[in-house]
């Protein structure tokens, strides 16, 4: 089965992230060796991004999200805590009484 993104085929896990992100992995993550000029190009390149798409970083969280719910579902498997019984806090109404 073959999987497309806005016309884009998807051959790689990292085609999928691109794709879905509308920029190149390495822009965030940078590259091996690059030098110091490199990286504040790609550091100011990724500033400009953020700046544009203020709705970048939640974009990024979900498809992080959607990625792990796909491959690895079992991270979501998580085990609730139990409230702690007894002492409560006061509440900022009653603290400020």
């Amino acid at each position: 089965m073959r999987a497309f993104i806005g016309g884009h085929e998807v051959v790689s896990d990292t085609d999928f992230v691109e794709l879905a992100l509308g920029t190149p992995v390495e822009l965030w993550l940078g590259v091996e060796g690059e030098s110091e000029m490199e990286r504040e190009a790609r550091m100011d390149a990724a500033r400009d991004i953020l700046a544009d798409n203020p709705d970048f970083p939640d974009r990024v969280s979900r498809v992080a999200a959607e990625a792990i719910e796909a491959f690895a579902p079992e991270l979501f498997n998580v085990i609730p805590l139990p409230r702690p019984v007894g002492r409560r806090r006061p509440s900022r109404k009653a603290a400020a009484a």
